[in-house]
């Protein structure tokens, strides 16, 4: 076998060089073009995570609200409850509207006694509605004794 000459070496070792160049080029490019990509996708992930946290956090506002205007339509009840226990024909002067906690409750009342529907609708300052509706039976012994039969919620 005859040696290189040393042309044929320079040769080979421009070619070699070259050849070195090109795979790094692409590779450079090749990283840039997958990092980009996983930068895209993980951002539209915490964008997706981000629009799912805000309406798990809305949805929680609006149990919240609900929950007020539940509890405030449950103090107008107790509200004519009390005016029951000290005189049950104050029924008669039903209905009436009471300002509570930022809202208001209106209690009405169906039926006659001693066994009426005593109805509660509340309105919290957000805007939120609720009824609550039970129907009693008022013992006629002092204490008046105010049992109730059925509670009806948002009907």
């Amino acid at each position: 076998m005859a040696p290189l000459s040393m042309k044929a070496v320079e040769k080979h070792k421009y070619y070699h060089k070259k050849t070195i160049m090109k795979i790094k080029i692409r590779k450079n490019g090749s990283a840039l073009l997958i990092t980009v990509f996983a930068v895209a996708m993980l951002a539209a992930l915490v964008m997706g995570m981000l629009q799912i946290t805000t309406e798990e956090i809305m949805l929680m506002q609006n149990n919240l609200y609900a929950a007020e205007a539940t509890a405030t339509a449950e103090a107008g009840l107790n509200d004519a409850f009390a005016q029951i226990w000290d005189d049950p024909n104050c029924i008669t002067t039903f209905p009436f509207t009471t300002p509570f906690n930022g809202g208001s409750y209106t209690v009405s009342s169906e039926g006659v006694l001693p066994d009426p529907n005593i109805i509660s609708e509340a309105t919290t300052a957000e805007g939120f509605v609720a009824r609550v509706k039970a129907d009693i039976t008022i013992k006629d012994v002092t204490p008046y004794v105010i049992m109730i039969d059925e509670l009806r919620t948002n009907e």
